[in-house]
């Protein structure tokens, strides 16, 4: 039983949304934020993050097909989620993340990814052998022209859907914030402000994972890091963070200046229960640090060993901060009374349906179907399937 200060009904004491509840805007976050950094070289041309596009797109479909699962577990019953799809409930906000969910995966990324390898898919289904050819045939979808014009039309789509998916991405994890700022029971929640917020620490999540995944990978396999490419990655990351840091001080102010009759038990809660988690490590080291860190490397002339290493101690900071914001919010909003009269505690459980060891596999479930698409579908020019030289992606 959690321990209970002052008095809470009995509806209160146990927290309805556990850590999965964490896990999932954490992960859909990070599908927004990878799929906005691809946009900037489709979209905006910015030519420097090139290397990161394709991966950025494959990370962005990786978390997206696990983002749901914590919703399902979470579930009394998951096998009736599909009833969403046949007996649509428009005024419910919940319900309708599976149409959001389904056109974005359908209609958005898997689509843009097949336009974007689909040269490389048919030259792959013409040079390999064994199950690998037969694979990449079922991708192909029947479609084996790679004309000059078959593949300038796919250019034009693929930019279009990319215009699409920008707003659609906003959409995704947007609802997300929209859902707890319009519960105007819960003070530490209802703010206008939550989904921009939500919408801007999934960017900053976003292009920090895939920057460190490409510099991971790069370094794995044996090849140099493109400098003038993570140089701006980094920078957009900065900026992203500085207007997501922004936005939080905003409604940090706004609190303050307010002080509603709420405001006496939330402080209490910042400076008790959540003062580890929200002052030490969101803002402390989840976002002061990083920022001061990206900061450093736009102000003075570093090696590129310092900046590398900086990078990387920036994002891991960053991943660490966005997850604890996400457990502030979801976890921090259940641990008062609706009447500011007590507080409760969280206990994580460790091999429940939704304790820790189950939170920790759905977090490294991504990084497995990452590692199967990128053996299928390299992102980087040369691949390591044999095929030949003309099966270079044309960007």
């Amino acid at each position: 039983m959690p321990g209970v200060e002052g008095f809470m009904y009995p509806n209160e004491i146990e927290l309805q949304w556990s850590v999965l509840i964490v896990l999932y805007p954490f992960l859909t976050g990070l599908v927004a934020g990878a799929f906005i950094l691809a946009s900037l070289e489709r979209v905006f041309r910015v030519q420097a993050v090139k290397p990161t596009y394709r991966l950025a797109l494959l990370t962005a479909l990786s978390f997206l097909l696990v983002a749901p699962l914590p919703l399902q577990l979470h579930l009394g019953h998951p096998e009736r989620s599909y009833e969403m799809y046949l007996t649509p409930h428009t005024s419910s906000a919940m319900a309708m993340f599976g149409f959001v969910y389904l056109w974005y995966l359908m209609a958005v990324l898997v689509l843009e990814i097949w336009l974007d390898y689909r040269r490389d898919i048919v030259v792959m289904s013409q040079t390999t052998t064994g199950w690998k050819r037969w694979v990449y045939r079922v991708m192909t979808l029947g479609s084996s022209n790679i004309s000059e014009h078959a593949l300038a039309i796919d250019e034009r789509v693929g930019y279009l859907i990319t215009v699409i998916g920008i707003p659609s991405a906003f959409l995704l994890h947007g609802y997300v914030g929209f859902i707890f700022g319009s519960i105007k029971a819960n003070p530490w929640w209802s703010t206008p402000l939550m989904p921009v917020v939500f919408l801007f620490s999934a960017m900053v999540s976003g292009i920090a994972t895939v920057m460190l995944l490409y510099m991971l990978i790069t370094w794995v396999r044996g090849q140099k890091i493109d400098m003038p490419c993570v140089d701006t990655v980094a920078r957009y990351l900065f900026y992203t963070f500085i207007i997501d840091f922004s936005l939080e001080m905003l409604d940090l102010i706004h609190r303050i200046y307010e002080s509603d009759e709420s405001f006496r038990s939330l402080d209490f809660m910042v400076h008790t229960k959540l003062y580890l988690s929200h002052i030490v490590v969101q803002i402390v080291l989840g976002t002061v640090a990083p920022i001061a860190l990206l900061a450093l490397t736009q102000v003075l002339e570093l090696t590129e060993a310092d900046r590398k290493r900086i990078y990387v101690l920036a994002g891991c900071l960053t991943m660490v901060g966005i997850f604890a914001m996400r457990w502030n919010v979801v976890i921090g909003g259940q641990l008062f009374s609706k009447s500011f009269l007590g507080y409760t505690t969280y206990k994580m459980g460790l091999g429940a349906r939704e304790g820790l060891l189950m939170a920790i596999v759905l977090t490294g479930l991504p990084f497995v179907i990452l590692g199967v698409l990128v053996k299928l579908l390299p992102p980087w020019p040369e691949t390591d399937s044999g095929s030949a030289p003309d099966a270079t992606p044309a960007y």
